[in-house]
């Protein structure tokens, strides 16, 4: 995208800012309220293990961030977890699984998480797309602890949380917007958290390089561009 007539356009340097994981910074709305709570309420657990699942971007990867900060855990994704390395990652009596996929991770590295848990009395929290208790598993054992652990659901972003989720994004980059640019984007972006993210980021380079204000004009030509279907803004 061109700068302002007579203006080179500016290089924009990637200066993105890392993602703020703390309980604080995440917007609480119906849609992921109980998965709030129940960060919230740790260590008063209704199990040592719980399971967060929601759709990509959804927010599980911030409350895990949270989780980890306040309980003084650890991090992992599912698919690097190795047997042999679960007591140094429990070390703390806390740790935090990421990405839960089927077919994605070692069983006998899980199984082992399960039963030091319980052991230590310690406090595990997995996040996963869709609940583990559906996974086929080579591992019966894993299979029954796994359909015994309770499930916190994050549905699908609503309009309201997703209005705020583009609020807040401006306003961390110092971008006042006002309703019409929300309103715009809200009505055409991808419906998730990750996909606001995106645009955002997109909305900021492309800004930074033509040295224009981010109007509903300019939000829907880089909008536009990320996404060919949208239909031509109306002057």
């Amino acid at each position: 995208m061109p700068g302002r007539e007579g203006s080179p356009a500016q290089l924009p340097l990637d200066l993105t800012a890392s993602p703020a994981l703390r309980r604080e910074d995440f917007l609480v709305a119906p849609s992921n309220a109980a998965a709030a709570a129940l960060i919230d309420r740790f260590p008063d657990w209704p199990a040592p293990v719980v399971c967060l699942t929601g759709p990509a971007g959804s927010g599980k990867s911030h409350l895990a961030a949270a989780f980890a900060l306040k309980a003084g855990g650890r991090i992992v994704r599912a698919a690097a977890l190795r047997a042999e390395e679960v007591p140094g990652a429990l070390e703390t009596g806390a740790l935090a699984i990421e990405d839960l996929t089927a077919g994605a991770f070692d069983e006998a590295a899980l199984f082992h998480v399960l039963n030091l848990a319980q052991e230590m009395r310690g406090h595990v929290l997995i996040t996963a797309r869709r609940a583990p208790s559906g996974f086929a598993l080579a591992t019966p054992d894993l299979a029954s602890r796994l359909r015994a652990v309770p499930k916190v659901e994050i549905a699908p972003a609503d309009d309201a949380l997703l209005a705020a989720v583009l609020v807040k994004l401006f306003a961390d980059r110092q971008i006042i917007v006002d309703e019409g640019v929300v309103h715009y984007l809200l009505a055409r972006m991808e419906r998730s958290v990750a996909g606001a993210e995106a645009l955002v980021q997109a909305i900021d380079r492309a800004s930074l390089a033509a040295r224009r204000p981010v109007t509903r004009a300019f939000a829907a030509e880089v909008l536009r561009t990320a996404q060919q279907d949208v239909p031509d803004e109306e002057e």
